[in-house]
């Protein structure tokens, strides 16, 4: 029996090639962050692969700027590209760990969901969660993605971005109506400015029937939106237009943008 041609083959064996192909990177990656520098030889002596192989590995990250040739020619190094990828991960781990006390007090205080969320492209991801002693079900929210514009949080997101990426992005985006209450484009692009201007959002059953939620946004120290913090309910006892719940809520958005290093707030 001949042998089955590549675009033939199982896709077991499609994966496993893919699971090997990722393997060789991280190694090669390692060695490099051990030894500091290595040639494409030593490279492929120490992963045990054919040269070849190690050369293409190490061109594919070049390209992506994860390794870089030193001074000495034909040596790898470690490149600034792995910087601009883990730079993200210490923020984001601060911002979470941080923000969790004032989570917790929000929960406490109207025994509600509180969700702290970052933006992914179109999506807004809750990376932490404190619930509330009111609360009917505990569902887990964290690191599900939710569309932008049918999210309090998403919306918060959308209104600080800068108009012409805003359109850009909201250009791939079909703005499905996931309820009866779901905005349409118009409405929703007419609400975003009022949103910078009071410093909160909310919805009121957009992406879920009968679930109201508020937002407001977290500052970073450089000034940009790095979160936005939401209390969430059911709509018979949650009311996202109550005066103090507005006060709170944007109150806590403005602590952690304080304890995360941000511009502090004057009235």
């Amino acid at each position: 029996m001949g042998k089955i041609p590549e675009s033939e083959e199982p896709d077991e064996g499609r994966s496993a090639n893919g699971v090997q192909a990722v393997d060789r990177v991280v190694r090669a990656l390692e060695i490099l962050a051990k030894e500091g520098s290595a040639a494409v030889g030593d490279m492929a002596e120490r992963m045990g692969v054919h040269k070849s192989t190690a050369s293409r590995i190490l061109g594919a990250l070049e390209t992506h700027g994860f390794v870089q040739q030193s001074a000495r020619r034909g040596k790898y190094q470690l490149g600034v590209g792995l910087l601009r990828v883990a730079s993200s991960i210490p923020r984001r781990l601060s911002l979470v760990h941080t923000a969790r006390p004032v989570l917790e007090d929000l929960a406490q205080r109207y025994g509600e969901t509180v969700n702290l969320a970052v933006r992914r492209d179109v999506y807004a991801v809750n990376v932490d969660q404190a619930l509330g002693a009111a609360n009917l079900a505990s569902f887990d929210w964290i690191g599900n993605l939710t569309p932008l514009y049918a999210t309090s949080s998403g919306k918060v997101f959308l209104a600080y971005l800068h108009t012409t990426e805003r359109d850009e992005l909201l250009r791939g985006v079909e703005l499905k109506a996931l309820t009866p209450l779901t905005l349409d484009r118009e409405r929703l692009e007419r609400e975003l400015p009022v949103i910078v201007e009071r410093g909160y959002a909310s919805t009121r059953g957009e992406l879920e029937d009968g679930l109201n939620a508020i937002a407001a946004p977290v500052f970073g120290h450089a000034g940009d939106l790095i979160g936005a913090v939401s209390v969430s309910g059911p709509a018979f006892r949650f009311d996202p237009s109550d005066p103090e719940v507005i006060k709170a809520v944007v109150a806590a958005g403005r602590e952690i943008t304080e304890l995360m290093g941000g511009p502090a707030h004057t009235e």
